[in-house]
């Protein structure tokens, strides 16, 4: 048997370009199904998703900034609080990754901040795009991610030139050092990597591919 409860730690998304309304509903009733506790959908179909799992524990995610990071503060801010004001309750910003790279950290900070401020009561990853930085950067990242008030690091968008890997998120749950929770995403596509994640630390599971993993997750033993 699995040590873990797969579905609760995954976040079943979908957010390519090219998905429409009725993937976004498949999803929604997917997740209810399968009892996957958050999914990820474009700001744009936050409403219908809402609906769609109202009266269940099912929480709705919705990106911010996304996938680039280098919007301004206060555009991200307005993402964030439209987002929640319609029923998100999960909100996954990106990191502006240039400013991180000009080392303008209090810029960086500041960002983050900003958005947790703004909205209250939900719960907040950052997203690195780790295949962008170097070390130190990503240490750096996760220190500011801290000190901003949110509660994960998360790796990757899914849409940079790399995703997760074990090393990353390693490195990223020594880092926060317990005052943070680290999110894996970007890639994850079989059961096989998703447990090379989640023992390498991952508290979370971001992944368009969560049919595939519960299937095979259900095929070695899991629940």
């Amino acid at each position: 048997m699995s040590e873990w409860n797969v579905p609760s730690l995954i976040d079943h998304t979908v957010l390519r370009p090219n998905a429409t309304r009725t993937d976004v509903l498949r999803l929604c009733r997917e997740a209810q199904e399968h009892q996957f506790t958050v999914i990820f959908v474009p700001p744009c179909y936050v409403d219908e998703a809402a609906a769609a799992v109202g009266g269940t524990s099912i929480r709705v995610g919705i990106p911010i900034g996304f996938p680039l990071g280098g919007h301004t503060t206060k555009s991200k801010i307005a993402e964030a609080v439209e987002a929640v004001e319609r029923g998100a309750t999960v909100l996954d910003m990106v990191m502006n990754v240039s400013r991180l790279k000009s080392g303008d950290y209090d810029d960086v900070r500041r960002d983050i901040a900003g958005v947790v401020e703004a909205t209250p009561n939900v719960e907040h990853k950052v997203i690195l795009e780790t295949c962008y930085l170097t070390r130190e950067e990503k240490l750096t990242a996760c220190r500011l991610v801290i000190e901003a008030g949110a509660d994960y690091v998360k790796t990757s968008t899914g849409f940079g030139e790399a995703g997760a890997t074990v090393e990353d998120v390693r490195l990223l749950k020594e880092a926060v050092a317990g005052r943070g929770k680290v999110k894996a995403s970007g890639g994850i596509r079989d059961w096989k990597t998703t447990q090379a994640m989640l023992e390498a630390g991952a508290d979370r599971i971001g992944t368009s591919a969560s049919m595939k993993i519960l299937e095979e997750w259900k095929a070695v033993g899991g629940a």
